[in-house]
């Protein structure tokens, strides 16, 4: 068994929203993640997925994007990102999933789940303070975000083993300081974060990195030139 992630997959296979329009980069992107998933990753395997999943606005709209998610080989872990917007509760998504037959899809929100000898953990995350159009509004989603991490990693602390954090916000600022997620994460023993969001930027330093003995790695599917990337 091997974990592999990828984020921001940004499907649209039930709604009109294609992804070309962003650049060339994304021509053919759902033909070309599907066919480099297929190369990689076995049906024992684990694919961790930090959000910006489908552009659905409700469940019913995401449908056609979790059955493409659905067919491809391994289990899946979602977490949320910004664009989630049908994103609902762990229960009424367990019904959703239920319903509609889909079996290798888990979602990550205020739990963890044990993978082998590993123990994945996460939340959405936040725009980091440093941001200058960070507000009021965003100190309360940031902090919200922070509890729900925590309480993630409780959870992982109990279960056992190594903990691999999947976030969809880098949580550092635009010069890679470390923010209180990342704090958080050290407090908890983290040894591998991965994390999305981050688009047009092709820095090398964006890629992969350690801070402070966290390795951070960058997973956002446009990056990756849509491959999943082997994490563990």
């Amino acid at each position: 068994m091997a974990i592999y992630s990828i984020s921001d997959l940004h499907l649209s296979l039930g709604t009109d929203k294609p992804m070309d329009v962003f650049g060339d980069r994304w021509k053919n992107h759902v033909q070309r993640l599907e066919q480099n998933w297929n190369q990689v990753v076995g049906n024992d395997d684990v694919v961790l997925i930090p959000g910006d999943i489908s552009w659905g606005i409700n469940l019913d709209e995401a449908l056609p994007d979790f059955r493409f998610i659905e067919s491809l080989p391994g289990m899946k872990i979602i977490s949320k990102g910004n664009h989630d917007y049908w994103w609902s509760t762990r229960r009424k998504f367990k019904s959703f999933l239920d319903a509609n037959g889909l079996k290798t899809i888990s979602m990550l929100h205020n739990n963890a789940f044990r993978v082998g000898n590993y123990v994945i953990c996460g939340s959405r995350g936040w725009i980091d303070p440093g941001d200058p159009d960070f507000n009021e509004e965003d100190r309360k989603i940031f902090s919200r975000e922070m509890e729900r991490l925590r309480l993630s990693l409780e959870e992982g602390k109990r279960l056992g083993g190594e903990i691999i954090v999947m976030i969809h916000y880098p949580p550092f600022d635009a010069a890679h300081r470390m923010n209180d997620f990342a704090v958080l994460m050290k407090e908890y023993d983290v040894k591998t974060c991965i994390y999305g969001h981050i688009h047009g930027r092709w820095e090398e330093s964006w890629r992969s990195e350690t801070l402070d003995g966290i390795r951070f790695l960058l997973v956002s599917a446009d990056f990756l030139s849509f491959m999943p990337v082997r994490i563990a």
